[in-house]
Order: structure tokens, then C-alpha cells, then sequence
């Protein structure tokens, strides 16, 4: 493992262009449950959605169809806001004050990154902070659907109020896509980290990386192979793995 830890801080020091495409499991250790674990949001039991898919409660159609259902959910299991990042969100903040990381690609929509100082943060899957009209596109506060009186909030004009996430069955934001595209396809060092590769399409966006360096950390190991890089698979938590490369 130590040998693993070095190389790594040697890469590091080494690259000026690092990209970062994380995960669940970069925010487990604040306390945002992950997914698909045996704790994860879809293992939960709740008597309120007795019956309920967890792909449905997270579904556009479940959005349109039961929306009652879909806020209810969403305001029991998607409010972050009192959620504060961990060592891995700040590490990584300060790899792009030093220069050296250009940009998170995230699957998460908790807003940490941002929290933490990270600028050039692409949000593929969008974010459970910002909320718009889906009729007029009139932008609306974080915490207005989690605070308003309505079991399913509308817009002045009528228009329901959701947010700014992409549900199961919803086209991923074209903007961030390609900033995310971009960004891993011209960098010296991709790190994958707290992520399955599990959902696709964003899972495939990581074989747009062409770069020297491509490592792989996550609790449960990961195969990858990536031709002409040079590959490290660190089977260990992303927090753990970054305080011993900052060497705390």
C-alpha cells in the first residue's frame, strides 16, 4: 500500500493537468448516503415509500405521475444543505489552487466541491441546489422547495418547481457533458475515485482520456483498462487514501 501512496504523490507532483471524475463515495464521509451499499438510499427501508422502486422515487416519470411522491421523497432524502465536505473535497480544492487539478467531474449533487473551494466543477447529473420553473425557467433558491408550504411547489406563472437534477429517464445536461468531455480527454492524469462506474452514460466518459496517468481509488476494486496509460487501483476509501498522499 505505501508503495501505492508514493507513486501516487509522484504523479501528482509530476502533472499540471489532473482530472478529477468522482462519485458516491466522495461524499459518504460526510454522511450523504451512497446508493447501492447495504446502507445505501436504495436499501433504506421507509414505510412511506413501502412499494416504491427507488429508481422510480428518483424517475421522471415518478416526477410527472406521483409528484406528491417525488417531493415527498426528495425532501426526506436529498437535503444536503447542513452537510459540510471532508478531507477529500478539500484536498482536491487545493490541488486547483496549486495549479494542478483543471476540473471535478461529479455524479454528485450535493454541492460539496463547491463548498470546499473547487471552481471548475462539472455537475453531470446537475445539482439539488439550485431549482427552476420547469414552465418559465425562473431560477429559484436552494432551499425554496425544501421550505415551501406546498406538497408540490409552483411557480407564479404555474409552472412546477422542480430541481435542477437529471432523474432517471432525463437527457444529462449537454453543457456540463462536454465541459466534463473536454476536460478529461486533454488531461495528463485522470483519478477515478468513490465510484462503481455503474451509471452509464456517465461511466463512459472516462474512456475519453488519452493522458500518461490514470488511477483508479474505490472502497470495492475496480478493474480498468485504459490502453497507453500507465494504471494505479487503490482498493481503499478516497478520504484515506488522500490524507496519507498529504501525509496526515
Amino acid at each position: 500500500m505505501k508503495n501505492k501512496i508514493d507513486t501516487l504523490r509522484e504523479w501528482i507532483n509530476e502533472c499540471d493537468n489532473i482530472v478529477f471524475f468522482g462519485g458516491a463515495g466522495v461524499s459518504t464521509e460526510s454522511g450523504v448516503p451512497d446508493f447501492r451499499s447495504k446502507d445505501g438510499l436504495y436499501n433504506q427501508r421507509d414505510v412511506h415509500f413501502e412499494g416504491y422502486r427507488p429508481e422510480y422515487l428518483l424517475s421522471h416519470s415518478c416526477l410527472i405521475n406521483e409528484p406528491k411522491v417525488y417531493f415527498e421523497f426528495h425532501r426526506q432524502k436529498m437535503d444536503t444543505r447542513s452537510i459540510e465536505p471532508n478531507f477529500a473535497h478539500k484536498y482536491l480544492a487545493e490541488l486547483e489552487k496549486k495549479g494542478k487539478l483543471k476540473a471535478v467531474v461529479t455524479q454528485n449533487i450535493d454541492g460539496l466541491h463547491q463548498k470546499a473551494g473547487s471552481s471548475r466543477v462539472y455537475e453531470i447529473h446537475g445539482s439539488a441546489l439550485r431549482n427552476y420553473c420547469s414552465k418559465c425557467g425562473k431560477v429559484f433558491p436552494e432551499d425554496y422547495i425544501f421550505n415551501s408550504e406546498e406538497d408540490v411547489p409552483h411557480c407564479d406563472c404555474g409552472g412546477m418547481i422542480r430541481p435542477d437534477i437529471t432523474l432517471y429517464e432525463e437527457m444529462l445536461p449537454d453543457d456540463a457533458v462536454s465541459h466534463a468531455v473536454d476536460a478529461i480527454s486533454k488531461a495528463q492524469m485522470l483519478i477515478i475515485g468513490g465510484t462503481s462506474l455503474t451509471v452509464y452514460p456517465a461511466a463512459s466518459y472516462i474512456h475519453y482520456f488519452k493522458g500518461r496517468y490514470l488511477v483508479v481509488i474505490n472502497r470495492d476494486r475496480l478493474d480498468i483498462s485504459i490502453p497507453g496509460t500507465e494504471t494505479l487501483v487503490i482498493s481503499d476509501s478516497i478520504g484515506t487514501v488522500l490524507k496519507e498522499v498529504a501525509e496526515i
